[in-house]
């Protein structure tokens, strides 16, 4: 008996309302992550289309208090040197909460390996694809996160080499993203930027074209 691939339409809206509701969360509610979800997520986040599948990315989990504290200071160095670099807008960037490192109850980094000298399939004039099968992964464990109503956190602003040093990663391999996971008091009703005022998304119809 072949088995019904359709979504019905409870299960296709409950797809469509993650995705819209999903946002870059800074404020965390402190609490944990049960164990069987954190798997959940992680297994979500595993089943990313890769290109060839060639599986580019790596998690690691930050468990240390004392990393910790030194992945938050490499934030702070970064943070400091982007708002140096944004000229009159330098103090409105300061106010911003920019991260939640300290704050959430868990702390992934997630990187492409290194090890893909090999992976030609997909690759040969696009090299750049397996970044693109890393963020595919953390697109859908952010999707998770938001269906287990847990708030989860993109961090960007780091020196790629210096945590890569500060955790050990095997050669090669460099993170792109520092995750901020877990509970929250309430979810931004629209992207948090976008409440402070600092940036507004651009709409449908400026993206789309026809050739």
């Amino acid at each position: 008996m072949t088995q019904d691939q359709t979504f019905s339409s409870t299960e296709r809206d409950a797809v469509y309302r993650a995705i819209v509701e999903r946002r870059d969360m800074r404020h965390f509610a402190g609490g944990g992550v049960d164990p069987s979800v954190l798997r959940r997520l992680l297994e979500a986040a595993n089943c990313a289309p890769s290109v060839g599948l060639m599986v580019p990315w790596r998690f690691v989990r930050v468990v240390d208090p004392a990393v910790r504290e030194r992945v938050a200071d490499l934030v702070a160095v970064e943070r400091d040197l982007t708002a140096a670099e944004l000229g009159d807008r330098e103090a409105e960037f300061l106010r911003l909460k920019v991260e939640g490192v300290r704050d959430c109850a868990e702390l992934l980094v997630v990187s492409v390996t290194g090890d893909r000298a090999g992976h030609v399939f997909g690759r040969r004039t696009m090299p750049h694809m397996d970044l693109a099968s890393v963020a595919c992964a953390i697109q859908n464990l952010w999707l998770a996160a938001r269906a287990e109503n847990l708030g989860m956190g993109w961090v960007s602003l780091f020196d790629p080499r210096e945590l890569a040093d500060l955790l050990d990663l095997s050669p090669g391999d460099e993170p792109i993203a520092i995750v901020c996971l877990g509970p929250v008091d309430r979810f931004y009703e629209r992207p948090m930027l976008v409440e402070q005022r600092w940036a507004e998304p651009r709409a449908l119809d400026e993206l789309v074209e026809e050739r």
